[in-house]
């Protein structure tokens, strides 16, 4: 079957600053049967990618404020958006413009004046290699492996469609745990912590980010590490607490730790939060069980889990 025929109704994102070049080209692909959205600038582009996701985007590399190049960096760091691919546009053809669009995450240039026949052959080519790539993807799923993979400093380079799910919902509580809005610096950072626990620790350490458990799988080709992604499972104590003290999932495990003897930072450590997380967790596990100190939370969590059995080891 061929190309054209493979990606009917694509929707194709175009960032560009000018006018003009948007009308020329939304004129040419919906001649062609693409969808057409359309953004004057990077930021307007990433906000459009949150709410409606397009299938392949056509960058301008050169644009005011935020430019082409830092756009695609940072698309490429949403999960949803890792695997789409990106053309750069630009009046520029030499050697190193064309190579900082590539290293940005762009997979092809085009160099203005557009022509709009060699474009749409482009775009079809790209289409159908993302479209196999979805495919694989979501065999992936089918097969109970929520997998993705990232570059050694934790940067994300794709994901299957349930690790995509996970990733955006670790992401979120992950800020949520430390006041601040969902970032990309934030979330690579939690990769870069699952990545040094697996390949300095042990050869497939979790870690517990957020309700999930990360765990590395091995490297692919060039610096690409394969990680896989699950609900993390509450252990039977944390259940306990969880139940009998009225607590949080997150509170539970605070006080199991804080049971077993755990300062506050180490507490932290071994649930990826900052200390001072932790310490705010305590102040409202302190005015939930109505009690002053630490000392008398540990009481209330080991009668809570000697209630049901031994704490377990």
């Amino acid at each position: 079957m061929p190309p054209a025929d493979m990606t009917p109704g694509a929707t194709v994102l175009i960032v560009d600053d000018d006018p003009g070049t948007l009308g020329f080209l939304t004129e040419a692909l919906e001649n062609e049967r693409f969808t057409v959205l359309v953004a004057l600038r990077g930021d307007r582009a990433l906000a459009i990618v949150q709410a409606h996701l397009p299938d392949l985007v056509l960058m301008d590399a050169v644009m005011p404020e935020l430019d082409g190049f830092e756009t695609c960096r940072r698309l490429k760091r949403m999960p949803r958006a890792a695997t789409i691919p990106v053309i750069f546009m630009t009046g520029l053809s030499d050697t190193d413009h064309v190579i900082r669009g590539l290293e940005a995450g762009g997979v092809d240039y085009v160099t203005k004046p557009v022509v709009p026949r060699e474009l749409v052959a482009r775009i079809r080519v790209h289409l159908a290699g993302a479209q196999l790539v979805a495919s694989a993807h979501a065999a992936i799923d089918a097969a109970g492996q929520a997998l993705f993979a990232t570059d050694p400093l934790g940067r994300l380079r794709w994901a299957t469609p349930i690790a995509t799910r996970l990733l955006l919902r670790t992401q979120a509580q992950d800020a949520a745990e430390h006041r601040q809005s969902p970032g990309d610096d934030s979330h690579a950072e939690l990769l870069r912590q699952a990545i040094t626990a697996g390949v300095v620790e042990c050869p497939a350490a979790a870690v517990g980010v957020a309700s999930v458990d990360i765990r590395l799988v091995g490297r692919l080709r060039g610096d690409e590490i394969l990680m896989r992604i699950a609900e993390a499972q509450p252990t039977r104590d944390e259940a306990r607490i969880h139940a009998r003290l009225k607590v949080t999932r997150r509170e539970a495990e605070v006080l199991l730790w804080l049971s077993r003897g755990k300062s506050n930072r180490d507490i932290a450590e071994i649930l990826g939060l900052r200390p001072r997380t932790v310490n705010k967790h305590l102040e409202q596990i302190y005015a939930k069980l109505g009690v002053e100190n630490r000392a008398s939370a540990v009481a209330l969590t080991l009668n809570a889990l000697a209630n049901e059995g031994a704490l377990s080891s």
